[in-house]
């Protein structure tokens, strides 16, 4: 494919652009065609580039640093694609200078000659951002084509003053968007070469720059932004601002010292832009260093204050806005403000694209006709363009050729009230989604005679009439005598009605008769001019009034001999134009002065002035416009409330010629684009109080003016105002505390908030007999409570608390009677909870929590006791505040059970509570479980209550029954309350055993009680008896065959201790270091085998060491082993046996040993 043609206008050159990069990115071969002159950029250092640069059909210059808002400065590229030649260089823009707050112009002119077709535009801000008629109000653009000259010019208006970034502007057939370093091509298929000697021009420019190789001709600011930006922005910030050469950008950046500014306020910045749309919602995300410091949001400069379009969030140290439901009107630039630092975006809105639902219609109508030429869209209120035969169709243009727009919902129409031949031609309407066209042929009706000129015979002295009838009742006719014009006469009156013209003749008599025939024109005799008007002369007024925007045709008839001349003036001037909107026609007996379309400036006095030789006439008109009224003026919201608002405005300057009947009304919501009408019948006053709005929601309005031509323009729209209201007053307001120079006020919240939420509350206090309120605090506090100081001793002060939001300060709250600023004394007093005044039950390993109020003043001191003694500090941990004290065991044991005393003193006043504790665990195994007593499929289980009952009452035995075959437990009773039972329904000819276990608060025993004996049922009529013999009693009190020797190992290694029991019944075996048992504690490993103990202890240190014992017991009785162990640190190893010597390793000491090897426990 052929390469595209680069038509570029960019804004202010620098002085001396880097020529290095034309270099490094020409790609053609060379040519011999000369360079052409220089008429773009100015000259001066490297204005040979530039030079060569035009010669090729395609031409730019480098941005400088002009512009006036945040970002840089503007940037405009426009490139158009031929695909046989190079299109003819445009004409240079103006550079643009934008300011901020006003809008920046840009405008481009491209020769077509040497194109194809029609090329397509597409503007591109920055790099990526595609800006069309839909892309937001700030951005407006525009297209004509010249077709004598074929000369398309470009028009690209923007707010950009303050956003100023960069922008670039394709147009091509298949639309290109090309970089700067990209460059020119000639053409591949023989077509005229570009610049053939570009290439020698810039090796000259390149040896005249290296003795300057730092100064790229980059703007200080530039450099600064480089500097302190990422390396992957590197390339996005050279094209933003015209930066060709990047070699030697980046060397220069590399040779500087980057000293990265980090922000004081900000870890993460808002991106330079954002894009969204119509409709979507959008996060726009900041990061703080600091959370607490305060952070503004604003929008084109005006703050943003929280409501349901705008949310904030805070989410540790980010701050999130959220904007919902985004509209065309959220596009604008967004600003975050925290101190004095500041951070800025921008915001796209998108719309979908608008697509054409019904088509432009071919249409064949005749000149004259009415003509209505309607697309239907998918999108109400969309734009749409409309072009005549490729040339945009405006209203600036529309009172020219006589049509106007209107919209109707989706429905766009154009409208010919009377459609001539210079309104045929193709037309074609535009959308961002699509296009239509129709054609629009006009044709000239033909004229035809309805009826015709009949011949008539009348007798003398009676009036004959001649009329015809033709098929256009616009068309003007001539009455002819003998192929001679008939004039209008006393005698003779020419009238057309319609489509019908007559000629009546009055009076016909045989004398006359020889008067018809034409007279010669020196016999006639000379007549001064005549302006036939209703009022005529030098004194005459004659007035005519026309509605602004109507036509105006006056028809003069003028008469005289010979035939005089009239001549038009307004006022004193003399108007003599035959074309345009207003203009004067001239015909034989009559004068017409037209005006197409009236307006204001044409009103003022007319005057005809007849001159021919016999005489002059005169006569004036008085030609009034009246129009509807101006917009108001100065429509503002004075105040606001709940649901309503005033509104109040000035009469507008201009009333249109006619005294104003009254006003109109109407109001919308922000955003929205339906306006709702507030009166129907027009309100006169200048002042309106406008109910039923919702609160919290932001509105706008705007006023009509009436008189009694019309309605006016809406006047401007108020600035968006909410309504909301202040909350109520504050509630319950009382008196917490008072010192010598302190007051402590609460209250509760207002019973009504309002969607302006509250902000918070100000204190203010007024001494007794004085009228003036002193502010307690000068921002409000949020919570229901705060604390006056330093106030006067002994004074007596009332005070006050407001409520305080967007709305402002709501109705106070005072206290009743003032306060006497002086220390109370309240004794002291114990409030005991509900739940210790009872005894307090824990179970063993839970912790104990107890908070106890109390009240008094001064702050009293509080002691807690146990039998009369202070209680174990080791055990027990105490907190004390101003209000409450609180008792805290972490884990309970059965010797934290007591009653404990609490005792509250100030001086000589004392109170006092008493507190009982009980810590319960599960209760023992019952004892001495029996078979007492057997008959039939009975049996009669008997046992005593265990030893231990857990310091809790025993509330119940769980019993369960076993066949001695197979040994399976099932449940025979639950919670019994007795000692004993009887278990029925035995199965004869089996052998039973019996378990029972306690059961108490904590729930059933961890052992049951087995009984000794069991119960056989026999089976009735057989009688075994069996043989007897002594049976050896097994049974032996534990004993320990292998004792705990005493043992010193080294910290973190493993250590095992072992010793071996023998006993039976199997004996239980605990445990123990220093006298307390070892529960579950993943350090200890504790194992049985056989009779076999060991205690295994993982990694142990200095503080696991101590006197372990070893306790074996079953109901014979109990065995004790106890040994000492020692942990030492890992420098005190002991000495090897010198038969381990050959096992020392050559960079130093190796240990070996049984039950002491790292990480793994040692056995027996």
């Amino acid at each position: 494919p052929r390469p595209p043609h680069l038509v570029s206008a960019r804004p202010s050159p620098p002085p001396s652009p880097p020529p290095t990069s034309f270099a490094s990115s020409t790609r053609r071969p060379a040519s011999t065609t000369p360079i052409q002159k220089a008429t773009g950029p100015p000259a001066g250092k490297g204005a040979n580039v530039r030079a060569a640069l035009q010669g090729r059909r395609g031409w730019g210059w480098t941005p400088g640093s002009q512009g006036g808002g945040a970002g840089g400065s503007n940037f405009t590229v426009l490139s158009v694609e031929s695909k046989d030649s190079c299109p003819a260089p445009p004409s240079r823009p103006t550079p643009p200078t934008s300011h901020p707050g006003k809008d920046t112009v840009i405008v481009a002119k491209v020769n077509g000659k040497e194109l194809q077709g029609k090329p397509t535009f597409k503007w591109i801000k920055g790099k990526w951002l595609e800006l069309g008629s839909k892309s937001g109000a700030r951005f407006t653009f525009k297209e004509s084509h010249d077709p004598a000259s074929n000369v398309r010019t470009l028009w690209g208006r923007g707010g950009m003053g303050a956003r100023a970034g960069g922008c670039t502007g394709p147009a091509s057939q298949k639309a290109y968007c090309l970089r700067q370093r990209e460059t020119l091509t000639s053409s591949p298929r023989g077509g005229p070469a570009c610049s053939p000697t570009l290439r020698e021009v810039v090796e000259e420019e390149n040896k005249k720059k290296k003795k300057d190789d730092d100064d790229l001709g980059i703007p200080p600011e530039v450099w600064e932004l480089l500097k302190g930006a990422k390396k992957s922005e590197y390339e996005r910030i050279a094209f933003q601002y015209g930066i060709t050469d990047l070699r030697g950008m980046l060397k220069r950046l590399k040779k500087a010292k980057v000293e990265v500014k980090k922000s004081a306020a900000f870890t993460k910045k808002l991106d330079p832009a954002y894009q969204v749309d119509k409709g979507n919602k959008i996060k726009l995300v900041v990061e703080i260093s600091d959370p607490d410091l305060p952070l503004k949001w604003f929008k084109n400069g005006q703050e943003i204050k929280p409501s349901s379009k705008y949310v904030f969030e805070n989410v540790g140290k980010k701050r999130i806005l959220t904007i919902n439901k985004c509209t065309l009107a959220d596009d604008a630039a967004y600003e975050v403000v925290v101190k004095d630092e500041k951070c800025f975006t921008e915001l796209f809105v998108r719309e979908p694209p608008v697509l054409i639902i019904t088509p432009l219609e071919d249409q064949q109508v005749f000149v004259g006709d009415r003509v209505e030429m309607s697309v239907e869209v998918s999108e109400e209120g969309a734009q749409v363009m409309w072009m005549k035969d490729g040339v945009e169709m405006t209203r600036e243009d529309s009172y020219k050729a006589q049509y106007r727009f209107k919209k109707d919902g989706k429905r766009h129409i154009l409208i010919y009230s009377e459609v001539t031949l210079e309104d045929k031609g193709r037309y074609r309407v535009m959308t961002n989604g699509g296009q239509c066209e129709a054609d629009l042929i006009v044709e000239e009706k033909q004229l035809e005679v309805l009826q015709d000129i009949a011949d008539l015979t009348v007798k003398a002295s009676e009036q004959a009439e001649f009329k015809c009838e033709v098929s256009d009742e616009k068309v003007t006719g001539k009455w002819y005598k003998n192929g001679v014009e008939v004039r209008p006469s006393k005698r003779i009156t020419i009238s057309h009605i319609g489509r019908v013209h007559k000629l009546p003749l009055e009076g016909i008599g045989r004398a006359q008769l020889p008067s018809l025939k034409l007279p010669r024109i020196s016999a006639l005799p000379p007549e001064p001019p005549k302006i036939h008007l209703d009022c005529s002369g030098k004194t005459s007024e004659n007035a005519i009034v026309v509605v602004a925007g109507n036509k105006l045709r006056l028809d003069v008839s003028i008469t005289g001999e010979p035939p005089p001349v009239a001549t038009w003036l307004k006022e004193d001037q003399v108007f003599s134009a035959t074309e345009g909107r207003v203009r004067i026609e001239q015909r034989e007996g009559s004068s017409s002065f037209l005006i197409e379309s009236a307006e204001r400036g044409d009103e003022g006095r007319y005057t005809i002035k007849v001159t021919n030789p016999a005489g002059e006439d005169v006569a004036s008109i008085f030609l009034r416009v009246v129009d509807v009224p101006d917009p108001p003026e100065a429509v503002r919201v004075t105040s606001v409330g709940e649901d309503w608002a005033v509104l109040v405005w000035e009469p507008p300057k201009y009333d249109g010629g006619q005294p104003l009947t009254g006003y109109l009304l109407e109001r919308k919501k922000k955003g929205s684009q339906r306006w709702m009408k507030l009166n129907f019948e027009v309100f006169t006053e200048l002042t309106y109080e406008s109910t039923n709005m919702i609160e919290g929601v932001l509105y706008e309005m705007r006023v009509f003016a009436v008189n009694a031509i019309g309605v006016s323009q809406p006047s401007v729209n108020t600035k968006p105002f909410m309504p909301i209201a202040p909350t109520s007053e504050p509630q319950h307001l009382m008196v917490e505390d008072v010192t010598d120079t302190t007051t402590t006020l609460k209250w509760r919240p207002p019973d009504k908030i309002g969607a302006g939420g509250i902000d918070g509350y100000l204190v203010e206090y007024c001494v007794e007999g004085s009228d003036e309120w002193i502010p307690a605090n000068t921002e409000p506090v949020e919570r229901c409570g705060f604390t006056v100081k330093n106030l006067p001793t002994g004074a007596k002060i009332v005070f006050r608390v407001v409520g305080v939001n967007i709305a402002g300060r709501s109705q106070p709250a005072t206290l009743t009677q003032p306060v006497t600023i002086r220390e109370i004394v309240e004794q002291p007093k114990i409030r005991l909870p509900r739940h210790l005044r009872e005894t307090y039950v824990r179970k063993v390993g839970e912790h104990l929590n107890l908070v106890i109020p109390f009240q008094g003043k001064p702050r009293p001191q509080v002691v807690w006791t146990k039998g009369g003694a202070p209680v174990d500090a080791s055990r027990v941990h105490v907190r004390t505040s101003d209000f409450d004290t609180v008792f805290f065991v972490r884990e309970a044991a059965r010797s934290d059970s007591g009653e404990y005393e609490l005792g509250v003193q100030i001086e000589n006043m004392k109170d006092t509570a008493t507190i009982r504790i009980r810590v319960v665990e599960k209760a023992g195994p019952p004892e001495h479980v029996m078979v007492k007593e057997v008959w039939g499929t009975n049996a009669l289980v008997e046992w005593q209550p265990p030893k231990d009952d857990g310091n809790s009452e025993i509330t119940g035995y769980l019993v369960q029954k076993a066949d001695k075959k197979t040994m399976e437990w099932f449940t025979v009773y639950e919670h019994n309350r007795h000692t004993c039972c009887t278990v029925s329904d035995l199965i004869m000819g089996n052998e039973y055993y019996f378990r029972v276990y306690s059961e108490n608060f904590c729930g059933l025993s961890d052992l049951p009680g087995v009984s000794k004996n069991t119960a056989r049922i026999v089976k009735t009529g057989i009688t075994f008896k069996p043989f007897e013999y002594k049976e050896h009693d097994f049974r032996m009190a534990p004993k320990f065959l292998t004792p705990l020797p005493d043992r010193v190992v080294v910290a973190g290694y493993a250590a095992a201790l072992n010793c071996a029991v023998r006993g039976h019944p199997k004996p239980k075996v605990v445990w123990m270091k220093n006298n307390m048992e070892i529960r579950e504690d993943p350090k200890f490993l504790m194992t049985n085998y056989q009779g076999v103990l060991t205690l295994n202890i993982r990694r142990p240190s200095p503080f696991d060491a101590g006197t372990y014992s070893c306790r074996a017991v079953n109901e014979l009785g109990e065995a004790l082993a106890e040994c000492k162990l020692e942990v030492r640190g890992e420098d005190a190893r002991p000495a090897l046996h010198p038969a381990f010597e050959p096992l020392r390793a050559p960079g130093g000491p190796c240990w070996a040993g049984l039950g002491s090897e790292p990480g793994r426990p040692s056995g027996l």
